[in-house]
């Protein structure tokens, strides 16, 4: 079966914003559960110690921290528009975006892939309120609510052309949607995958039901596996993976936090009751997982269980476990769950597990699952070959097999396999270098933001990984509109350019710019006056792309001089002609940049330069160009070279019908070319754009602020295009919106 490669995930669960946090708090052992927040409703209410009729019996769950906002400009989404849309849908589209990113991918270079979505999803109190209270209906309820919605509008948004898709199977909904994704990944259907799942509380309705139910611990914690468990308590959660076949991820250099090896889905059938767990099918479904996966149960470690803490939940799912795992084995297999951390996340409690897990074998340590000091003896682990994670425990070298169940209120079960990332996808860098830092956001006060998280980033990273991490910058954060960049050729200096950036608007205006139109520009190729002794010394230890033009025009002029011109440009020592050395360092810093993707609408050469620019434009060909400047410069005593002289030589050379000719116009004079075409003129090499790392960098950074999207790979040696996870986009918290209409009785007991 096909390795499935998780390369991008983002979440937020309560007291965990963003992954980090979240593995934070798993492995310090701590929860996210609080008292409902007076935002949310009022919990006295609906509070009754007996979860009597309409009450419940907790004060208590596991809620996020600004459900209510939304960047709803980023996401180009009108006031009236974000008022109505479901928070579930809003919080989806941020969330899919910093997976992204996560990934190491724009999420604006993935429109037109083919990119499945795939969203586990159970419910959405949001649309029951907004459809029951007539007067809220407005034109804008269908684009921002309904479960289609969720998974189409992330589609929508980054324009992808795969699959699109919501899943109900309960609270195995987004290990559901998970193998649906990997099936599709495996048969060719999509190239990558988004899998996301949501849970949102608007009102106290779910709450009331499983109170109800006799479901719903007093304290709202769930205790898995323990001697005081005594229902579950509900959890809010929203997370998004990104898929993709571990052999393409490997191929696009990106990494990989864990594998997905196979899965299985099932139903339970006929029951004792339709919502009653079949411990049969939660064998079955894990037997057949391992199965697919071509794992053997005897060298699974670890199972993060479905573990809700009731009791007859727990016991149930204990004997399907020990069935499977109850084994001859060095060690009983470890089981722990997530649960008792952040609560029931419902449809979304398979992908925290999911998340939990991927972290483990990412980090290489198993969190300890928290309530497991009071483990119930009437389960018998050990007797059904399992034990649970009392503290965090280190995980061997080597492949490091994994389990994760999520089993549904209606008896559809999943069960996915994960592996420790192999080897292969574990890439080496490329050295110490220097590049380009870019950031980019929709605003100033986003960028601001982007700046100073970019700051952090590049801190934490060793001083050998500039030139990794600038690259990565490219590739990942220089799309938006509002541009940022900084050519880097020393760590710590970067830093303190960019927090200064961060704090003083003066600064960050200083790296900044706004797309547009492209600005047009103009290239003026300097003759001998521009020679200096080592001039091409610094670029060429630098760069790659001029290496190779200088490597070409030193072919060139070879059979000619009889000497290289490369070597005579990385000397100290004066050359036996000046001429040839000048034009091979100025045509070779041109078609570097013509690499880069800097094109000019117009070209002027001086003295040599003239040559340089009739082959930078296309007009006469390199090796052509090189025997007529050979010819003329064959010894020290350069001959006097008029521009009427070297205008016939090269006009000799350009009469080839079949040569093909660049967009590049090609003058005379400066003052002839700014007339045709007004431009910003840029000197090739100049004091303002010198035969340096320095001035390539500067050049090229300062044309991206204005619109210019180079092509970044070209500023980089192989090597050094390593892929390095940034901190995601930091979405603006000043759009607030949530439902400000009443719910349900008022305290005086009217509706």
């Amino acid at each position: 079966m096909t390795d499935i490669a998780i390369v991008g995930i983002d979440c937020r669960f309560p007291k965990a914003p963003d992954p980090a946090a979240l593995w934070d708090l798993l492995v310090r052992g701590e929860e996210g559960v609080i008292e409902v927040p007076k935002a949310r409703w009022n919990a006295d209410v609906y509070y009754d110690p007996d979860g009597g009729p309409g009450k419940v019996n907790t004060r208590y769950a596991g809620f996020i921290d600004d459900a209510d906002a939304f960047d709803h400009d980023f996401f180009e989404f009108s006031k009236e528009e974000a008022e109505v849309a479901d928070p579930q849908v809003r919080l989806l589209l941020q969330t899919a975006w910093r997976a992204v990113e996560d990934a190491t991918l724009d999420p604006r270079s993935l429109a037109g892939s083919r990119t499945g979505v795939y969203v586990g999803i159970m419910g959405s109190e949001w649309m029951s309120l907004l459809m029951t209270h007539f007067h809220t209906i407005t034109g804008h309820v269908g684009s921002g609510n309904g479960y289609a919605i969720a998974a189409n509008r992330i589609s929508y948004q980054l324009d992808l052309r795969g699959p699109s898709m919501a899943i109900d199977t309960a609270c195995s909904s987004s290990l559901v949607a998970t193998e649906e994704a990997c099936a599709a990944l495996r048969s060719g259907v999509c190239d990558q995958a988004l899998v996301g799942s949501v849970n949102m509380f608007v009102t106290p309705a779910s709450n009331i039901y499983f109170a109800q139910a006799k479901v719903s611990a007093p304290d709202g914690r769930c205790k898995p596996f323990s001697s005081k468990a005594d229902g579950f308590g509900r959890a809010e959660g929203v997370a998004v993976l990104v898929l993709r076949r571990l052999a393409d991820a490997v191929a696009d250099g990106l990494p990989v936090y864990a594998v997905i090896k196979g899965g299985a889905v099932n139903h339970g059938g006929r029951s004792t009751t339709v919502t009653a767990p079949n411990p049969h099918a939660q064998q079955a479904v894990i037997a057949e997982a391992y199965e697919r996966a071509g794992v053997r149960a005897q060298d699974v470690t670890y199972v993060e269980a479905h573990g809700t803490g009731t009791l007859l939940g727990d016991r149930l799912e204990v004997r399907a476990l020990g069935k499977v795992h109850g084994v001859s084995r060095e060690r009983p297999c470890a089981i722990g769950s997530i649960k008792g951390n952040i609560g029931h996340a419902e449809g979304a409690a398979g992908i925290a597990g999911l998340i939990k897990t991927t972290l483990a074998l990412h980090h290489r340590v198993l969190p300890l699952s928290r309530h497991s000091d009071s483990e119930n003896p009437r389960l018998r682990l050990a007797a059904n070959g399992l034990r649970l994670v009392k503290e965090p425990e280190r995980l061997p070298d080597g492949e490091v097999l994994a389990g994760v169940s999520g089993f549904g209120l209606g008896g559809t079960n999943a069960h996915i396999v994960l592996a420790t990332a192999p080897e292969q996808a574990r890439r080496p860098g490329g050295g110490r270098g220097a590049g380009v830092l870019t950031v980019s956001a929709r605003d100033v006060a986003g960028l601001r933001g982007a700046v100073r998280r970019l700051a952090a980033d590049v801190a934490s990273r060793p001083a050998e990984q500039l030139a990794e991490v600038s690259w990565t910058t490219n590739r990942v954060k220089a799309s938006g509109p509002v541009r940022f960049a900084l050519p880097a050729f020393d760590r710590d200096r970067a830093v303190a350019v960019l927090m200064e950036a961060a704090e003083d608007d003066t600064a960050l205006a200083a790296h900044s710019g706004r797309a547009g139109a492209k600005q047009k520009i103009g290239w003026v190729l300097a003759g001998e006056s521009a020679w200096r002794p080592g001039m091409s010394a610094d670029l060429h230890d630098r760069f790659h792309a001029y290496r190779c033009a200088l490597a070409a025009v030193d072919a060139a002029f070879l059979p000619h001089l009889g000497w290289s011109v490369r070597e005579a440009s990385l000397s100290e020592d004066e050359p036996p002609a000046t001429g040839p050395v000048a034009f091979a360092v100025t045509w070779a810093l041109g078609q570097t940049l013509l690499d880069v993707g800097v094109t000019p609408a117009w070209v002027v050469g001086e003295g040599v330069g003239e040559y340089a620019a009739a082959a930078l434009a296309g007009t006469a060909g390199l090796d052509d160009v090189c025997r007529l400047v050979a010819a003329r410069y064959s010894s020290r005593h350069v001959p006097e070279n008029s521009p009427e002289n070297a205008s016939e030589a090269l006009a000799e050379v350009a009469a080839d019908p079949v040569r093909p000719q660049r967009k590049i116009s090609l003058y005379s004079s400066r003052a002839d070319a700014v007339e045709a075409t007004p431009a910003e003129v840029i000197e090739l090499p100049s004091a303002a754009v010198p035969p340096s790392g320095e001035g390539l960098l500067d050049v090229v950074a300062r044309l991206y602020r204005d619109g210019l999207d180079p092509d970044w790979d070209e500023l980089y040696e192989p090597g050094q295009r390593v892929r390095h996870r940034l901190t995601p986009y930091g979405f603006a918290a000043t759009g607030r919106f949530w439902w400000n209409h009443p719910i349900g009785p008022t305290p005086g007991g009217s509706s």
